[in-house]
Formats: C-alpha cells, sequence, structure tokens
C-alpha cells in the first residue's frame, strides 16, 4: 500500500510518499516570501501548489495511479476532536471560506481532494488540524465577552511529539504533563495534561511569542490606533500579523535559517531579535507551566527552530528549572499523517465525517 501524504506550510510543502509504512520519497519545496507574498488570499496560492507538488511527483517519477490513499494537514476548519476525517464537500466549503481563518494548511484538503478525484478509489483524508480543541473552559476567557480565546496551534505535530517522547520514556501520553513547543513559521506552546491540551497560545494570528513571520502578541491600545489611523485596510493589517510579521517585518526574510548565520557572523540587531523571540517563548512556556499547576513532566521543543543550538541554549537558560527539557529537531507530522492513512486501509480506525 502506497499513501501520498501533503503538508501545506506558510513557507513550504511538503510532500512524500509511504510505502509499508516506511518513507521512500520526501520532498520539501520551499516557497520564497517574494512568491507567497503575491497572492491576496492563501487559497489562490491553490493552483500554484498544486502544480508544484504534481510536477515534483512527476520528477520522481511516481505515477499517482499507485497511490491507495492521500492524507493531508488539516486546516482552519470548525473546532472537532482530534482524529482523522473524510474531506467531504462541506469541509472543502469551509476550507474556502476560511470559516476560522486563512493558514497555509487550508490548502491541504483542497489538494488532496482534487487529486484523489483524479484517480479511482482513493480517498482523501486530513488529521488532527490545527483546530483541533481540548481547551479547558477557564482559558477561553479572554477579558472581554465580545473576545473569546480559541484553540489554534500546531495540534498535528504537538501530539505526534508527546507521543513519540512519552513512548520512549516508557510512559503513556494520557499519564503526563508536558509542555510542548512547536517552533516553525509559527509558534505554539501547549500545556498537555494527562493526554488533553487544555491550554495554548492562539498561534495563527495573535497570542504568544513572534516567530519568522508572524507579530504574535502586540501592545492592544497601539494596534488598535495602528487599525484606525487610516492609512490600512483590513486585509494589510492581517497580513501585517500574519505573513509579515516577525522576522520578516525586521528583516524582510522569513529564513531563520539566515538571521542564525547573521547572529553567528556577531550582527548585534540579529541577535537582539533572535533572543528576543527566544525571550517570549521562555516566557510563554513559563505561563504553561502555571497552568500545569507546576507539575510538568518534561518541556519538549520541536520545529525547524530547534535545529538553532543559540535558540534553544537562551529557551534552557530560562526555564530548565521548570522541568527537564527535550529536543525533538524539525517534526514528525508526515509520519504521523501517513500512519494514519495506513490505519485507515486497514480497516483498524474508521475516518470521522466532518
Amino acid at each position: 500500500m502506497r499513501v501520498l501524504v501533503i503538508n501545506p506550510g506558510s513557507t513550504s510543502t511538503k510532500i512524500a510518499v509511504f510505502e509499508s509504512e516506511k518513507e521512500i520519497y520526501l520532498k520539501n519545496i520551499k516557497h520564497s516570501s517574494e512568491k507567497i507574498s503575491k497572492y491576496d488570499k492563501i487559497t489562490d496560492q491553490y493552483k500554484f501548489r498544486k502544480d508544484t507538488i504534481l510536477e515534483e511527483l512527476k520528477k520522481a517519477e511516481f505515477t499517482l495511479d499507485t497511490i491507495d490513499c492521500i492524507v493531508a494537514r488539516g486546516g482552519l476548519v470548525k473546532p472537532i476532536p482530534s482524529g482523522i476525517y473524510l474531506v467531504n464537500e462541506k469541509m472543502k466549503k469551509d476550507l474556502r471560506e476560511g470559516v476560522i481563518g486563512e493558514h497555509a494548511s487550508n490548502l491541504g484538503g483542497l489538494i488532496a481532494d482534487d487529486i484523489a478525484k483524479s484517480l479511482q478509489g482513493v480517498n482523501a483524508y486530513i488529521v488532527d488540524p490545527v483546530v483541533v480543541d481540548e481547551m479547558q473552559d477557564v482559558a477561553r476567557i479572554s477579558g472581554h465577552p465580545k473576545f473569546e480565546r480559541l484553540s489554534i496551534f500546531h495540534a498535528l505535530n504537538q501530539k505526534a511529539i508527546a507521543r513519540i517522547h512519552t513512548k520512549s520514556v516508557g510512559k503513556s501520553y494520557e499519564d503526563l504533563n508536558l509542555i510542548v513547543v512547536h517552533m516553525g513559521g509559527g509558534i505554539s506552546v501547549g500545556a498537555h495534561r494527562k493526554g488533553k491540551v487544555v491550554d495554548v497560545n492562539q498561534a495563527l494570528d495573535g497570542e504568544g511569542p513572534f516567530s519568522p513571520e508572524r507579530s504574535g502578541t502586540l501592545p492592544s491600545r497601539a494596534l488598535a490606533e495602528f487599525c484606525f489611523s487610516g492609512e490600512y485596510t483590513l486585509a494589510q493589517v492581517k497580513k501585517m500579523i500574519t505573513g509579515q510579521g516577525g522576522f520578516v517585518a525586521y528583516f524582510g526574510t522569513n529564513d531563520a535559517r539566515e538571521i542564525e548565520l547573521r547572529v553567528k557572523k556577531d550582527d548585534k540587531k540579529a541577535k537582539l531579535i533572535q533572543d528576543a523571540m527566544s525571550y517570549q517563548i521562555a516566557k510563554e512556556i513559563a505561563a504553561a507551566s502555571a497552568v500545569l499547576k507546576g507539575q510538568v513532566d518534561a518541556i519538549l521543543l520541536t520545529g525547524g527552530l530547534a535545529n538553532n543550538t543559540l535558540v534553544v541554549d537562551y529557551i534552557k537558560d530560562m526555564v530548565s528549572f521548570i522541568a527537564p527539557i527535550k529536543v525533538y529537531p524539525g517534526e514528525d507530522e508526515m509520519k504521523a499523517m501517513a500512519m494514519n492513512g495506513f490505519m485507515v486501509l486497514r480497516g483498524e480506525v474508521k475516518a470521522s465525517e466532518y
């Protein structure tokens, strides 16, 4: 059996082919901020990303008729329990309209279903979308009744890494309290209590640390004045918050590796901004430890930025007193999605309906 996995991120599209649960092909297609910024809406990138995927598969000499199912990263659908879901028309409508918001992951289900429909007997699925919601009620209160805190985070990778870690220490995910930090184009810090993410910063557009391309939490009054200055449209403000914030705003690039190299070459501004990001991540971890009442079995650092030892060491220096810190560089999202696909093909689990 073969499973095609599609994972659209804010700055890249990862594709992989798994055969009998082993990865036989992986490609990380990078997209420059210059190319991405040409599209007004993320869903406008649909054809560009789909064509790129098909082109890469053709180069690798993979024929689509050898694929048994397609699994994509879940997007900003309505809040749902964790699990694997068959892509249907209702889901596609919500992905296109962005019922919760815009994110590159919205493209996953759309592209997967379009490719699957060109094949006979092949279904498309999404797994653990970013809107997996397990938050406790007290965490939903923002401070004003017109605003509610939402659970939007890197659920797939956080859950996968949490399970990998707990298995490595001979424990069950449902037995431990963990703080899992996904550090990529966006940054989310989740408080995992006995198998449920009871609190997490809304990593997409407005809470928590800034990142290579997101502004994170901004001063409220200054942001309100900025919005009503008459100089910017709503669309421009949204782009400033998500896509053109963080490193992009300070340096004109979302390439965290480039900033890391600048720091190593004694670029003082690069060091200050990278340190500030690391500082904010550490503060968010400390806040998550309060959610877990100090009973934290481990802090897990994952995502692309976990490869940056300067960032990791800065965070360790600030929060290692809370719990042991384990580093899982990169992410295991592709394998996690593929395994769900194989379980459905084998009949071990039944896909849920959105």
